[in-house]
């Protein structure tokens, strides 16, 4: 089972771009699965969690996995400031007016880790957005209103980097280095999450399909700003009217305990899943993890 990559022309202050997304399932279906990926990574980082869904719910559910503007297959952006939610959300909003065109959307869910959930949250806690149908089920993977500052410094040691390797396996084991968080993986697991990650150079070797410029906005942020942002972002997440599932990495430096604590006793209340021996954030690819989101997916 492999999926088909598409693409969905997107507005902006530079005349557009496009965002590439890709698709798994009966494209007709009526139920939608959209799956968000974290900062620098990219759409395929689902493949494992897309096709068991699939396979599990039969030809009802199709499940999309768009590569977010400046990542993988997606057109970078001409202003690096762009790189920020309201456009990752309006290019999903974009992307879900495609889908729906094709196909009538009756129900859909939403799984987002880390910067994904963060746009989960914007659309699905914004009333106002024009989408298709309400967002019932929202997955949010290891990450919530409070952004833990340690982990917002961690992260800028490395965010627009995308270096150059020799081969697609010094790549992998490079990206391993600062990705341990992630939790026990097999090498072949690890491979198969790194290779998509990885772009041929035209003067040869290999680099990250990812934009440099993605860190502009990342790296102008400071501890006072990312603390009135979590103003904004709490109120997001109580206007949740979605079932919502919130997985934690027990070790994880970005999703304190506090605060998942607190997202299950505000908002739409979550139920909350810990997955021990793993930081940030679990790749949804271990069997245990897999079964967790599926189960609340696909429940009746």
């Amino acid at each position: 089972m492999v999926p088909t990559l598409n693409y969905v022309p997107c507005p902006d202050r530079a005349g557009g771009h496009r965002m590439a997304y890709w698709s798994w399932g009966d494209a007709r279906a009526p139920r939608l699965v959209v799956c968000v990926h974290g900062l620098s990574r990219q759409g395929r980082d689902f493949d494992t969690l897309a096709a068991a869904l699939v396979a599990r719910a039969g030809g009802d559910t199709r499940v999309v996995c768009p590569d977010v503007a400046g990542r993988g297959q997606s057109d970078w952006l001409a202003d690096p400031q762009e790189y920020q939610l309201p456009t990752y959300a309006s290019d999903m909003v974009a992307m879900l007016a495609q889908l729906h065109g094709q196909a009538p959307i009756v129900d859909l869910s939403w799984v987002g880790t880390s910067m994904g959930g963060l746009i989960g949250m914007a659309v699905a806690g914004t009333p106002s957005l024009p989408l298709p149908a309400p967002v019932r089920r929202l997955v949010l993977n290891d990450v919530g209103p409070v952004i833990q500052w340690q982990a917002v410094q961690r992260i800028g040691t490395y965010v627009g980097q995308t270096g150059r390797y020799a081969s697609v396996q010094q790549a992998a084991d490079a990206m391993w280095q600062i990705s341990t968080g992630f939790g026990p993986h097999t090498p072949q697991q690890w491979l198969a999450l790194s290779a998509p990650m990885v772009k041929p150079l035209p003067e040869g070797g290999f680099t990250l399909h990812c934009d440099p410029d993605i860190a502009v906005p990342f790296r102008s942020i400071t501890e006072e700003s990312a603390a009135r942002g979590e103003v904004a972002v709490w109120a997001l997440y109580d206007a949740i009217t979605a079932r919502t599932l919130l997985l934690r990495g027990a070790d994880s430096d970005l999703l304190s305990r506090d605060t998942a604590r607190a997202m299950t006793q505000r908002g739409p209340r979550a139920t909350l899943v810990e997955f021990a021996g793993v930081g940030h954030a679990p790749t949804l690819v271990a069997p245990d993890q897999v079964e967790t989101v599926a189960s609340f997916l696909l429940a009746p």
